[in-house]
């Protein structure tokens, strides 16, 4: 079964880490490679992605046409900084899976809908 593992912190420990210099950020980057790699026959797909504020938004649900905004469609202080979809053999091995992400904050596991 397919499950996306959504990477979710605040836009506090964003700016952080994007405030680290490469010597701060270099066994961060280690840890999370080393997850990675240990977890590589079961990730299908994973990517970082850019900050919320590259984000451009298109409202269907706001008039007669469209609506595109520039920003996120949530507003708050939580942001998702990638994800990762994984191939295992359900929400237990999911979760196994989620408990080990070394980069903190929160993981969301969410079911890849089938068809």
């Amino acid at each position: 079964m397919k499950y996306m593992l959504l990477f979710c912190g605040t836009r506090d420990a964003q700016r952080a880490f994007e405030a680290m210099t490469p010597e701060e950020l270099g066994p961060r980057l280690t840890e999370v490679g080393r997850w990675f790699a240990e977890h590589q026959a079961k990730i299908t797909e994973s990517n970082q992605l850019a900050p919320p504020e590259s984000a451009t938004t298109v409202h269907l649900d706001r008039g007669d046409e469209p609506l595109i905004t520039n920003g996120p469609y949530l507003e708050g202080n939580e942001v998702i900084g990638g994800y990762a979809i994984i191939d295992v053999g359900g929400l237990d091995d999911a979760l196994a899976v989620a408990r080990t992400w070394p980069g903190g904050a929160s993981v969301e596991v969410r079911p890849i809908a089938g068809r």
